[in-house]
């Protein structure tokens, strides 16, 4: 069996990436390959966290640009991670993966509320700790709240997981000329305005030195070469 490069992580996943082709709602086929990457990884003893986004089912910026109040916005999308981690570990914990979901927002009925020792206690156990609600607050996004999650538990790579296999200088969805970068610093995407991360997420990895490896989830097998330490997407880091 290969051996980890890292010991413990934070998998950032967008909720876009748990819908399939149909990008809304949940798509079980998505989400069993998902569960099976992450066991894979927790089997080699890598301590994973993951904080999963909420677009595919509730995007808040897209509200409040529609007249929606922002905090209320907000809210709503920090809700619909929830509804995302739940359905994460339920396809973990059938594929034999202790799993904890563990909220921003108190929901003791559904959720462990996020306590950092709690969580880092989880991880040191071998359990996989989904970390759900965001930061709990309005105005940061899900970016931001992985990091400070990464930060927080002690991860040595966030590892975000995207529909490319990479960091590009435009959309290669849209161009075909795009520019994939093998490495970036985070100057470079600051200044350059790249949709890595949001600024804020950014700027807080690059205060704490924690670099940021952003990959295709889609492709079967790419995190656990991620990993183990073979190049795959772009890396970001000082």
């Amino acid at each position: 069996m290969s051996e980890a490069r890292y010991k413990r992580i934070l998998l950032k996943l967008s909720g876009e990436s748990l819908a399939g082709e149909g990008r809304f709602g949940i798509d079980p086929g998505r989400l069993e390959s998902t569960a099976a990457e992450i066991r894979e990884v927790a089997r080699l003893g890598v301590e994973v966290g993951i904080v999963i986004g909420g677009g595919n089912i509730f995007r808040g910026l897209r509200a409040t640009a529609d007249g929606m109040d922002r905090v209320t916005a907000d809210t709503m999308g920090m809700l619909a991670t929830v509804i995302n981690a739940l359905a994460l570990q339920d396809f973990l914990e059938r594929a034999g993966v202790l799993t904890r979901v563990l909220s921003a927002i108190k929901m003791d009925q559904v959720a462990e509320p996020f306590i950092r020792r709690r969580a880092v206690r989880h991880l040191e156990k071998g359990r996989v700790v989904i970390l759900a609600a965001g930061t709990g607050n309005p105005y940061f996004t899900t970016d931001t709240a992985a990091v400070l999650r990464g930060i927080e538990i002690g991860a040595e790579v966030i590892v975000k997981g995207t529909q490319v296999d990479g960091v590009y200088d435009a959309d290669p969805k849209t161009n075909p000329a795009a520019l994939r970068f093998e490495k970036l610093s985070y100057l470079d995407v600051l200044n350059r305005g790249l949709k890595v991360m949001d600024s804020t997420a950014i700027s807080l990895c690059m205060d704490n030195r924690l670099p940021i490896v952003v990959f295709n989830v889609g492709v079967p097998g790419n995190l656990m070469r991620l990993i183990t330490g073979e190049k795959v997407g772009t890396i970001v880091e000082g």
